[in-house]
């Protein structure tokens, strides 16, 4: 019986895979196989005959949807796997020189053998989640292409000050409402995606009673802790979402200030600062804070930052205590 950390390098057609032994962290076996069903039941069995009944943990990096045959894969076989940011794998493996997807394999394959200690199974979401972020990932493009005609009406109406383009601003409007109606259609998807799920919908109707939060955010939380059960407090998902501060100094001479980092979860943050900015509008009680903070002299943006912060240990609260959120009285 042998213990097996297999590292797999994904592309779109294609999986490059690494089988380490878990004794001497060796390379036993390496290859290339199709990315399909065929292809990672193969890899599968080859797996089980190296490892004799032996354990066996999978690790790859995040890519999208190239590797969710492989995770469906190996939840129907029962397999563990680990899916990890690519950075990290990048940051563990110190200075390398040259790149191929079977040398990245080989890498992956021994981050696993090396960091298992820390490293937990990945699971695959429900499928209502996964269909939410699909649809989250469609809407967030679609506000992007919907701006770009918005940014296109302001110029041309500039230039319809000198020549004609009446007919020209009137075809970029009619793109605008197409495009608002999409956007509409989406949400009214995940509405309904959530109404016929049980626990999705308890948890969403106590996190849109928080002043700020509205469909959209309360969509990326549910999507992004996967109904709360990947992260365990809100200063883990803090962190996640780059609003927690770290200091930064070494010794007596290096005293950066303290700041955020930018390894972080770019759309989550974005919506949270919406969020915090639309709760300053209509919370008494954030908006008494804002206005402490900006008298104390803090920045702006800091003080922003921090009703974000508290926007998510709310959220938390209310689902992980399992009770209804209750506006204070200012």
């Amino acid at each position: 019986m042998k213990k097996l950390f297999c590292g797999v390098d994904i592309s779109k057609n294609f999986l490059d895979y690494a089988i380490c032994n878990g004794e001497d962290k060796s390379i036993i076996a390496s290859d290339k196989i199709p990315n399909d069903r065929i292809g990672i039941k193969s890899l599968i069995r080859i797996l089980k005959k190296e490892s004799d009944g032996g354990s066996i943990w999978v690790c790859f990096e995040h890519t999208g949807n190239y590797g969710l045959m492989l995770a469906s894969v190996l939840s129907e076989f029962n397999i563990d796997y680990s899916m990890v940011p690519s950075l990290e794998i990048i940051k563990s493996s110190g200075m390398v020189r040259g790149k191929t997807d079977s040398v990245d394999a080989k890498r992956i394959a021994l981050y696993l053998a090396v960091n298992n200690y820390k490293l937990k199974p990945t699971k695959l979401p429900c499928d209502a989640i996964m269909k939410i972020k699909t649809l989250l990932t469609l809407r967030q493009q679609y506000v992007k292409i919907r701006t770009q005609f918005k940014n296109s009406v302001k110029s041309l109406k500039i230039s319809a000050k000198i020549i004609p383009l009446k007919n020209e601003i009137k075809q970029q409007e009619e793109e605008i409402n197409r495009y608002d109606s999409k956007i509409k259609e989406i949400e009214e998807q995940i509405k309904e995606i959530i109404k016929t799920n049980e626990q999705l919908e308890k948890n969403y109707k106590k996190i849109i009673e928080i002043l700020g939060i509205g469909l959209i955010t309360a969509s990326l939380f549910l999507v992004s802790t996967n109904n709360f059960t990947d992260f365990e407090n809100p200063r883990k998902f803090n962190c996640y979402c780059g609003l927690a501060p770290f200091e930064y100094s070494s010794g007596t001479s290096v005293k950066g200030r303290t700041k955020t980092s930018h390894y972080r979860n770019k759309e989550l943050k974005a919506a949270l600062f919406k969020a915090a900015i639309t709760a300053i509008t209509h919370d008494k009680e954030i908006s008494l804070y804002f206005t402490r903070k900006i008298s104390e002299g803090k920045h702006k943006m800091s003080v922003i930052n921090a009703i974000a912060c508290k926007l998510v240990y709310r959220v938390f609260a209310v689902v992980k205590r399992d009770e209804p959120y209750y506006r204070v009285a200012v």
